[in-house]
């Protein structure tokens, strides 16, 4: 998960941001585009200091996920292959208007492979050992499972 998250921007919640800890003390907006208010943020300056900047709570306070879900920062740098043939690893998650990708800064250098998070593009996601395969023939991959460089023909 990358984006705003409603079950979690409760009042009462207690948020991390700027290397500060506060409650939630009023939510406005959408579930899409909250808009929350935070205890001790008192005038429009201080708030502005902190727009756009990560919120976060503590893995305590979050609900527990649906099979398939996954928390983003379990899944960055994870170690990412192709059949067994290791591709990269896992530098952020994006969220793009369809669906949330994984940027894979791939061990052959290069721009970086974005790999949808949809059940034909990732096989297998075990973030106890940090490892996540990937179905490099559906990614349109040269040489997906036969040991060629992961991004020979990408572009």
């Amino acid at each position: 998960m990358t984006g705003p998250e409603a079950r979690l921007l409760l009042v009462g919640t207690l948020v991390s941001v700027a290397g500060a800890t506060a409650a939630i003390v009023r939510r406005a907006g959408t579930d899409s585009r909250p808009i929350v208010r935070l205890e001790g943020v008192d005038d429009r300056a201080s708030a502005e200091a902190l727009r756009g900047l990560p919120l976060t709570v503590s893995r305590q306070q979050a609900p527990a996920l649906a099979p398939g879900e996954w928390w983003s920062r379990e899944l960055e740098s994870c170690e990412v292959s192709d059949r067994g043939r290791r591709i990269g690893t896992v530098a952020r998650v994006l969220e793009l208007p369809s669906c949330e990708a994984l940027e894979v800064q791939l061990i052959s250098g290069g721009a970086p492979l974005l790999v949808p998070m949809v059940k034909d593009a990732v096989l297998r996601v075990d973030t106890a050992r940090g490892a996540i395969e990937i179905d490099g023939e559906f990614l349109g991959l040269a040489g997906a499972g036969a040991g060629a460089d992961a991004d020979a023909e990408r572009g």
